[in-house]
């Protein structure tokens, strides 16, 4: 369990928003670190663990046009395996992980590559595709590393994109909260 995994939870539920996933390269371990955190439930929906390219198209809505042109390892599959999330499991954001882990190249990509993706309520920061955010990676180390780095990565995006959104009033409850700190 990592401090970032229970700091977006938090921020959720103090929010009232609700949380989905959407994975191929860390195979479940987004949904794992959300998990371990005591009381999870009351944000985290769920996951969609979509290793296979054909269950990005058929269980997230992934065009595809778009898998069969750029591959699965692609910035826009990631923004649309978010969006996807939130819509399948019905939550206010969606997170998502695609790329490369190892120890092969895939659809043209050398290890390493990863595109972390967050799709919010609001339109996010406006940045990237479908009005939320991603971020390209590109990662060294083991394939266990590279997976590890994945996940701290789109859940701090996550958080950066909260943290963010917080109106004047949500800060002052969320202060009022937490003992003033």
């Amino acid at each position: 369990m990592t401090s970032t995994a229970a700091e977006v939870l938090r921020l959720l539920t103090v929010r009232g928003e609700t949380l989905a996933v959407a994975e191929s390269l860390t195979g479940g371990l987004v949904a794992a670190d959300l998990a371990a955190v005591p009381g999870a439930s009351k944000a985290f929906r769920g996951s969609v663990t979509a290793y296979a390219t054909d269950l990005k198209r058929d269980v997230l809505g992934v065009d595809a046009t778009l898998l069969d042109q750029r591959g699965a390892v692609d910035p826009q599959v990631a923004a649309q395996m978010a969006a996807g999330a939130r819509k399948v499991l019905g939550a206010d954001w969606g997170i998502a992980t695609t790329g490369v882990a190892g120890p092969e190249p895939q659809d043209g990509q050398p290890v390493g590559t990863v595109f972390v993706a967050v799709e919010g309520p609001h339109g996010t920061s406006g940045e990237g595709v479908l009005g939320g955010k991603v971020v390209a990676l590109w990662l060294n180390g083991s394939r266990t590393e590279i997976r590890m780095e994945s996940v701290r990565s789109v859940l701090a995006l996550l958080l950066e994109q909260l943290v963010g959104e917080l109106t004047e009033n949500e800060r002052a409850q969320d202060t009022e909260q937490n003992g003033g700190f």
